[in-house]
């Protein structure tokens, strides 16, 4: 009789996902901090303000663009099974942030891809127009969703890293592990 060992189960996140992980996590801070705390205080008549959505602008198009690498790469890979809170709803929560994070951020681009299209930006922030800024987005109806959209992004990522830093440091679980690099069997 012939006995098959069971693979060893995947206590990692393959490399690649791990690295977009962190780079993207670096980029969205970035990002919203640039357009929440930076761009909304400089007015679109100052010169600095074409430097700074050149600025938002190339980090909106790497995210969106390595979001859509993240998807097909963790579609495409193995996994660690989900980590229990201890709690049902808390375990139904982390779900929909998960799903949530990838839905907002898409959201994110596609609305700024779209103000960036009814205003002219790309002409004016990548082509050197001379064109000046409108005098406000706020007349472009997709802005609120971007503002919108900024604010809950804030607070799932909060509540992801409130989620991980209560498995690592409460549950003592060793989550965060999972999430670096290593051999995709060991912790």
């Amino acid at each position: 009789m012939h006995s098959t060992i069971p693979p060893t189960p995947t206590r990692r996140y393959h490399p690649a996902l791990v690295a977009l992980h962190w780079l993207l996590a670096l980029l969205l801070t970035l990002a919203l901090a640039l357009g929440t705390f930076i761009l909304k205080e400089i007015p679109n008549d100052s010169i600095d303000k074409i430097g700074a959505l050149r600025g938002h602008m190339v980090m909106g198009i790497a995210i969106g663009s390595l979001m859509l690498v993240r998807l097909v790469v963790r579609w495409r890979t193995s996994h660690p099974p989900a980590a229990s809170t201890g709690h049902a709803l808390l375990d139904r929560l982390r779900s929909v942030a998960h799903i949530g994070l990838y839905v907002l951020v898409f959201a994110m681009a596609i609305s700024g891809a779209a103000i960036a299209l009814l205003s002219g930006l790309p002409a004016i922030v990548f082509g050197g127009s001379v064109l000046p800024l409108p005098e406000s987005f706020a007349s472009y109806p997709p802005r609120a969703f971007h503002g919108w959209i900024a604010k809950a992004l804030f607070l799932v990522i909060a509540f992801h890293l409130i989620g991980a830093l209560y498995h690592q440091f409460i549950r003592t679980d060793r989550l965060l592990s999972r999430m670096w690099f290593g051999r995709k069997d060991a912790l």
